[in-house]
């Protein structure tokens, strides 16, 4: 089976409001997802994550910490999911890629359509947002 490694930015606000994005291309076109993107060569995944949120998003990010990685099996391929916590440093968001986003509360996280991979992520994700808070900013 196909392997693909990636890497995605959980961006969040002062407010605890969660950063998500509606994919607008491809098999998965209107389930939404945290942004970011496939780890070049001789890149560490904190690289590629600034570098991708940089092009899909015309955003600098900071990135905070490794929150989870997910393993997933699509039917074609096989996922490695490296998600960490990140808020923004400069930038507006500007959508490149995407064709919609939202920052979501807490209890709105489950209002969107997540891809598969993402559905176990956003559980534990809902119930870490206040400690996430408590040592951020």
């Amino acid at each position: 089976m196909k392997q693909i490694e990636v890497v995605a930015a959980i961006i969040y606000n002062s407010q605890g409001h969660i950063f998500a994005t509606q994919r607008g291309y491809g098999e998965f076109k209107d389930y939404w997802e945290f942004p970011g993107g496939k780890i070049e060569i001789d890149e560490t995944p904190e690289e590629a994550l600034k570098r991708e949120i940089w092009e899909e998003l015309e955003t600098l990010i900071q990135v905070e910490r490794l929150f989870e990685t997910v393993e997933w099996d699509y039917p074609k391929f096989h996922l490695t999911l490296h998600c960490y916590l990140c808020h923004i440093e400069s930038g507006h968001l500007e959508l490149k890629e995407h064709e919609a986003a939202k920052w979501l509360k807490k209890d709105e996280l489950e209002s969107v359509n997540w891809l598969p991979a993402d559905k176990d992520l956003v559980e534990r994700l809902k119930q870490s947002v206040d400690e996430i808070l408590l040592t951020a900013f």
